[in-house]
């Protein structure tokens, strides 16, 4: 049984929680988020700590818990440091390029793949295969990052496509001639 959502969430010094109703509010160093939570659980706001209580034990209320109780800690994680994913083009010929707010992947179709980088995200490209992608807001780094990869997902034969920098793919064995 997962106990995540008792678990206490430090809000560091210079970040300002508020709530309003159901929207609670995340300002810190790096931006600010803002989220609706869902009014069955209870959230206890006190000086440098927030606290999750959930009125029952049924199995929606329990994943619920375990859900806002992360989702605020990722506010929190985010305003104060921020999250990134790096991505990686694995493909002879593959390549990247970021113009303005465009991102141009060539990754083996007829024409080029452009991607509009959204306002609230920081992407690099430090050189030609590789995609570094920076936000406050965890769900939206992530989502990103998959739209990304969805473009070109990593085959499981030769292993060319686009893959998160650590991702490992396990290459299938072809046809064996006889």
């Amino acid at each position: 049984m997962s106990r995540i959502g008792y678990k206490t969430v430090v809000v560091p010094a210079g970040v300002e929680v508020k709530r309003d109703g159901n929207e609670v509010t995340v300002k810190g160093p790096k931006g600010s988020l803002t989220r609706t939570f869902a009014a069955d659980i209870t959230m206890k706001i006190s000086d440098g700590a927030v606290d999750f209580d959930r009125p029952s034990n049924d199995n929606k209320m329990r994943a619920l818990h375990g859900t806002q109780r992360a989702n605020f800690n990722n506010m929190v994680e985010g305003v104060v440091s921020g999250f990134a994913k790096t991505l990686k083009l694995v493909g002879v010929g593959y390549r990247v390029q970021l113009k303005g707010k465009d991102l141009i992947l060539s990754v083996g179709y007829s024409n080029p793949v452009h991607m509009d980088v959204p306002e609230d995200l920081e992407v690099k490209v430090p050189d030609n295969t590789t995609i570094n992608i920076a936000g406050i807001s965890k769900q939206e780094v992530g989502d990103f990052a998959a739209e990304v990869r969805a473009v070109r997902s990593p085959e499981p034969y030769k292993g060319k496509g686009i893959r998160y920098e650590n991702e490992y793919v396990r290459i299938r064995e072809g046809k064996t001639g006889k």
